[in-house]
């Protein structure tokens, strides 16, 4: 996975040419959203020259930036809310809403954590839930079976579009949680935490357990039907990892699109199949369908600027809905 953010041509100047004058793309956002931004960024880069700067302001940050102007591209892991849609409306801010690619939100555990290889959703929302807090610290608490030991949470901050999304999953209220876990927006500090500690439950976006194999073990979610089933590419995919299957989003400024061709050219590289697949799947989430990138184009071209969800996340949507242009 790439961490290397994006240089202008300075080796260009190092090397005694005048370096162009060009118009950077400026994108931020979601921590989770970022390993996609930047696969596309630096790829985009290389081929035309173009600086793209990719920032980790987490969901909520970047669209607060976004939506006072300073930004093209908003990365997000959840949908605008509606106090966001109403800061950029002030702000004479319209935005098209496309989603970029399917995650699997993965709740993990430690190597050594033998007993919970797989919890229903009821079980995940005693450990997180508001009433958690101060009275739900160990893993007998949730389950007899499991073993006198000490529980510690690890997870995203609570400006982050992750965090947003498992608690409307999990808990049925978004933004709604226990406030004495370990809150970070960077994901990898959830990685360190939970690897450290046997007795640590996180979650975060699947490309960072695909990154981090060995170090963390992902927990299976009980099923309606009664199976478990892992989070994957696969189980993203084929919708059977619910209720933690999510589409990804990136929000685009409608006049920076229109006046701005780099910008253009961005989105148009991002919205080709060739290239999207590829760069998706390379990072470790879930392409879109393939008839996606056509109606995504289409949203494009006719500037259909606004949101599906009306200010509020929605599980189990269907990525077509997202992208009709009527």
């Amino acid at each position: 996975m790439r961490h290397t953010l994006y240089m202008t041509t300075t080796l260009a100047a190092l090397a005694g040419f005048a370096a162009p004058a060009l118009a950077d793309v400026a994108i931020d956002g979601s921590s989770t959203v970022f390993p996609v931004s930047e696969a596309f960024a630096e790829e985009f880069q290389i081929e035309t020259g173009t600086r793209v700067t990719v920032g980790v302001s987490g969901t909520g940050g970047g669209f607060r930036r976004f939506c006072r102007g300073e930004t093209d591209i908003s990365g997000a892991s959840r949908p605008i809310s509606a106090s966001e849609m109403e800061a950029c409306e002030e702000a004479g801010i319209e935005f098209i809403e496309l989603p970029i690619a399917l995650d699997a939100l993965a709740v993990i555990v430690h190597p050594a954590n033998d007993w919970a290889e797989c919890m229903t959703v009821d079980e995940l929302k005693t450990m997180w839930q508001p009433e958690a807090q101060g009275k739900t610290d160990n893993w007998n608490q949730v389950r007899d079976e499991f073993p006198d030991r000490e529980l510690s949470l690890y997870g995203p901050g609570v400006d982050s579009g992750t965090y947003d999304y498992f608690t409307a999953a999990i808990v049925g209220k978004e933004h709604s949680s226990r406030g004495d876990f370990t809150a970070t927006e960077d994901d990898n500090i959830i990685i360190q935490g939970v690897s450290t500690d046997e007795g640590a439950l996180g979650f975060l976006g699947l490309a960072y357990l695909t990154e981090n194999e060995g170090i963390v073990k992902a927990v299976g979610v009980e099923q309606e039907d009664g199976s478990c089933v892992l989070p994957s590419v696969e189980t993203a995919r084929d919708a059977s990892y619910q209720p933690l299957a999510r589409p990804l989003f990136i929000y685009v400024n409608k006049a920076h699109l229109e006046e701005n061709e780099d910008v253009r050219s961005y989105v148009e590289f991002v919205l080709t199949p060739v290239n999207a697949v590829e760069l998706v799947a390379e990072v470790g989430y879930v392409p879109l369908p393939e008839q996606a990138f056509e109606l995504a184009q289409k949203k494009v071209e006719a500037g259909r600027t606004g949101t599906f969800f009306g200010g509020e996340s929605k599980i189990g949507v269907q990525i077509e809905d997202l992208l009709q242009v009527e």
